[in-house]
């Protein structure tokens, strides 16, 4: 497959970087100072554990119209982009071409699919603890590199099966998901709970889990997010908020998440597609949820980033 990677930061550069290194024909598009690093010296991938991987030359620019009709576009820029970056891909997604975002959320796909169709886009989420070191660099942090994707539809595409194949030979836990919506609201539901209240709270997992009364505010997030979820037609557990606060308990205690760490660097926030997300797609199927909208608000004047963001 001919792959373009849309940003090369922690999620990106590491899924890009482990299929070119295992042969794929990958591009990457980045820009600044990581952009130039590329150019010059390749990319390295960081993993204490298991070894760093460096690439000494990897395809990358600054413009995706250079690449040429591509087989898979894998998105990975944060979500305030993504209507962006589906404007500039589109030079590149031919007839037969599958868009694949690893974004956070359950709103992407929807805008997607309003810029290449429905059978364009796939579904897929990935679980990698992994961030740009410096420029030209991604370091992970632990082992678990790990894709589950599939078609909306369910069936096991001949493209999928590439991609899966590709995935699995360059050492990537990758799954083929049959309910791909499912899979997606099950990642949400808990990101949504470890995001909205580590960034309010400005503390790890572990003090929240611990406090009755956090615990219960991280338990009504998850709650409301699932009674969503339900409404839209998911096939989730009517448990499964509860189900997520016992996963909640089994994580190490200094977990946060990346809207954590993007507040206290003053960078922009994704608030408004994690936890505004539940609260504009409950309005629309008629379920309460102020305690997403209290997160929401909380972080409002921080969304925009300590220097605001365009």
């Amino acid at each position: 497959m001919k792959i373009a990677v849309m940003g090369a930061g922690g999620v990106g550069g590491f899924y890009g970087g482990r299929l070119a290194h295992a042969g794929a024909d990958v591009t990457f598009v980045a820009r600044g100072a990581h952009l130039e690093a590329m150019r010059k010296g390749g990319l390295t991938l960081e993993n204490e554990p298991q070894g760093n991987i460096h690439l000494s030359s990897v395809k990358v620019t600054d413009d995706p119209a250079t690449i040429g009709r591509a087989d898979l576009v894998i998105i990975a820029v944060k979500l305030w982009d993504t209507e962006a970056v589906a404007r500039a891909v589109k030079p590149i997604v031919g007839p037969g071409t599958a868009v694949l975002s690893l974004q956070n959320g359950v709103i992407k796909d929807d805008i997607l699919r309003r810029e290449f169709g429905d059978a364009a886009v796939m579904g897929g989420v990935g679980y990698v603890a992994t961030h740009i070191a410096r420029p030209g660099v991604i370091h992970q942090t632990g082992t678990l590199q790990r894709i589950i994707f599939g078609e909306y539809d369910g069936r096991r595409s001949a493209r999928a099966e590439t991609l899966l194949a590709d995935l699995l030979r360059a050492g990537i836990q990758a799954e083929l998901s049959a309910d791909i919506r499912r899979t997606l609201w099950e990642k949400y539901s808990f990101l949504v709970g470890l995001s909205g209240t580590t960034a309010t709270m400005r503390v790890p997992i572990g003090a929240i889990r611990s406090h009755p009364r956090t615990r219960g505010f991280l338990l009504d997030i998850l709650r409301e997010a699932v009674a969503v979820g339900r409404a839209l037609g998911v096939a989730l557990p009517e448990n499964y908020a509860e189900d997520r606060l016992a996963f909640a308990d089994s994580v190490p205690a200094d977990m946060t998440s990346s809207m954590y760490h993007d507040l206290e660097r003053g960078k922009p926030l994704e608030v408004a597609w994690l936890s505004g997300g539940v609260v504009q797609l409950g309005a629309k199927v008629g379920v309460p949820t102020p305690a997403n909208r209290a997160v929401w608000d909380i972080l409002a004047l921080h969304a925009g980033g300590r220097n605001g963001r365009n």
